[in-house]
């Protein structure tokens, strides 16, 4: 064993009723003893570990955990000046065998999955670091980098669309940082280039293998994928794998069946609901009648049937699609004459997406805009089979609780809840519930009134970006100033969360914009209450109730939360009209509901969330149906 870590025995670190504890000291003991050693000397002891991982069988051994975790620690120590709290060190211990860390929002994290990513890098295999959007990559790639060269390791940044070369590099580093989904699409390219090498002649082969740079040289970007830490995993894995990864090539100039797309959203406009086509406004699914199909065939709608590219009533379906289930500024927004997706999740808008078999096209028809050609899809992946793929897959979220069964049986990892490092102080307001949906926005606006008077901080979480400028344009006419984000995930979206703690700031976030983005309370605002958080709409999910809800009282600090209902929200609408009724049955003069739906909610919820999950599951099982990423279905 190394020259530091011979306290590290096994012997001394089994047989413990409390492993982890017995681990975290020697952790410490060994992290002290290492905070003596030269940069140099430190580096040397981080090339011998390599070597102890490269010959050891088990690289979960507790020797070999407690050696390269308090290697980390030191390494972070001398780059950021910071010592990690024991509840951190728990939960890099757990990453570090393959779990699924549950964290709360404020107990540092960010430096948990460096801690844990260089502990794995010390193999010597790569270590991929995953993020929900490109700007969390960018700003914890650049905080890994001094702690990584403080063991002569190098990290690196896989850029979203970026150059086969530097993405090459980026993958040649013992740590790559980058987005869950441009992990995924880069394998997706890497398997496009060995299916064209597959199918090129011998001789072609031969060419190729002359024209690399050199010996050894390999022509994919990644080099395998070995070990995957996965920031904000609730997000990454589950909520985001409702749809697969699509690798795609688009034309340019209108669609070849502009005038199919553009004849359906007229034959749309006539359909009569119940009658030619059913909506199940629960499931989101649409299709139409027996009577409808007669309907789209009779004598005076012109079919243009030389441009069809399908039959013509998966045209129809399309546009009554886009027509009675997708909402602009909900599911979607315009912008620069085109369709850009919204992800309900997260409020993210995405430039370079598109829905697949002709519903965007169809969802351009409706807005009057050009009718751009589908994506010809090339490959394609689902993300729990993707992420699958890694020997060793671990991920961290403030929101695993609840989900530990899809964490196990879908993709083999136990959940360990870390304890907060302080009691939380966290106060929850009684639910509100009201009849309208302007009534709910009216009662939102009072309470930002009443604490902004205070000059106690407020953020205002909403579910979409109509329901966000809705109550911006409220506070515009009672004179209250604030902030709205849209969820483009830059850096000027973080700075404006970061200051969301600030006295009297009042900031309108579409979802959990700047998730990931530490928000800082000033003592003067501590002493007010803490930041007030408004919960505007339940998510489908109560996963991102809690997640906004845990943006206040952090480490311990003072902080409220309080959330909104109403009759007509998306939640209600969709999986409990009966609880839509009761609300205004029991609704006042002033259209709010005195009275306790907590226990319904719940229930919708949970019904919400059993749909979303056997969405997932029906991906993924397709997904395996299939023989290859290409599309060819398995015959077996």
């Amino acid at each position: 064993m190394l020259k530091h870590t011979s306290k590290a025995k096994s012997s001394r670190l089994s047989g413990s009723g409390n492993a982890s504890a017995v681990m975290i000291s020697h952790i410490r003991e060994l992290a002290e003893s290492l905070s003596s050693c030269l940069d140099s000397e430190l580096q040397a002891e981080a090339a011998n570990l390599r070597t102890e991982f490269a010959r050891s069988v088990k690289q979960y051994a507790p020797e070999l955990l407690v050696a390269g975790t308090a290697l980390a620690v030191e390494a972070l120590r001398r780059a950021h000046q910071i010592q990690l709290y024991d509840v951190q060190l728990q939960a890099v211990l757990n990453l570090a065998q393959g779990r699924i860390a549950q964290m709360q929002t404020g107990e540092g994290k960010t430096f948990v999955a460096i801690a844990t990513a260089t502990h794995l890098a010390i193999a010597g295999r790569g270590v991929h670091v995953m993020t929900p959007n490109a700007y969390l990559a960018e700003r914890d790639c650049e905080k890994a980098g001094p702690v990584l060269q403080q063991l002569n390791m190098t990290v690196g940044l896989t850029p979203e669309q970026g150059e086969t070369e530097a993405k090459t590099d980026a993958y040649d580093c013992d740590v790559t940082y980058g987005t869950g989904h441009e992990f995924g699409f880069d394998y997706l390219r890497d398997q496009l280039t060995l299916r064209r090498e597959a199918s090129a002649g011998l001789g072609m082969r031969l060419l190729q293998d002359l024209h690399r740079p050199g010996p050894g040289q390999r022509s994919t970007m990644q080099r395998g994928l070995i070990y995957a830490v996965v920031d904000e995993a609730d997000s990454v894995m589950i909520d985001d794998a409702g749809s697969p990864l699509v690798l795609s090539m688009g034309m340019h100039g209108p669609a070849p069946d502009l005038d199919a797309h553009v004849a359906a959203m007229h034959v749309a406009e006539v359909l009569i609901e119940d009658t030619d086509f059913r909506h199940e406004r629960s499931t989101g699914q649409l299709a139409l009648t027996e009577a409808g199909m007669d309907r789209c065939y009779q004598n005076d709608i012109a079919v243009p049937a030389s441009v069809l590219l399908r039959p013509w009533t998966s045209y129809v379906e399309q546009a009554l699609r886009a027509k009675y289930i997708f909402r602009r500024d909900v599911h979607y927004v315009v912008t620069e004459d085109e369709v850009r997706i919204v992800d309900e999740t997260t409020g993210r808008i995405f430039e370079d997406r598109s829905w697949q078999d002709g519903l965007h096209q169809a969802i351009e028809a409706r807005e009057q805009l050009l009718v751009t050609p589908e994506k010809e899809s090339l490959a394609q992946i689902s993300r729990q089979r993707f992420f699958r793929l890694y020997q060793n897959l671990c991920g961290m979220t403030g929101t695993a609780i609840g989900c530990e069964q899809e964490f196990k049986h879908v993709y083999r990892c136990d959940v360990a809840e870390i304890p907060l490092r302080v009691p939380s102080q966290r106060q929850i307001l009684p639910t509100r519930y009201f009849a309208s949906l302007d009534a709910k926005h009216a009662a939102i606006v009072q309470q930002v009134l009443q604490l902004h008077g205070t000059g106690q901080p407020i953020l205002v979480g909403t579910q979409s970006i109509s329901d966000s400028e809705a109550i911006a344009r409220l506070l515009d006419d009672v004179g209250i100033s604030y902030q709205l984000l849209n969820g483009l995930q830059t850096v000027e979206e973080a700075k404006i969360v970061s200051a969301a703690g600030k006295r009297n700031a009042v900031t309108i976030s579409t979802n959990l914009a700047g998730r990931g983005t530490d928000i800082s309370v000033d003592e003067d605002v501590l002493k007010l209450g803490g930041l007030h958080v408004i919960v505007a709409e339940c998510q489908l999910s109560s996963r991102m109730d809690r997640q906004l809800v845990g943006r206040c009282a952090r480490q311990g600090n003072p902080g409220t939360a309080q959330t909104f209902v109403s009759a007509e929200d998306t939640l209600v609408a969709r999986f409990g009209s009966w609880l839509a009724d009761a609300i205004v049955r029991e609704a006042g003069p002033d259209g709010e509901a005195r009275a306790d739906f907590s226990g319904a909610l719940r229930r919708l919820q949970q019904a919400a969330e059993k749909q979303q999950f056997r969405g997932r599951v029906e991906l993924l099982k397709k997904d395996m149906s299939r023989d290859n990423l290409f599309g060819v279905s398995s015959s077996k």
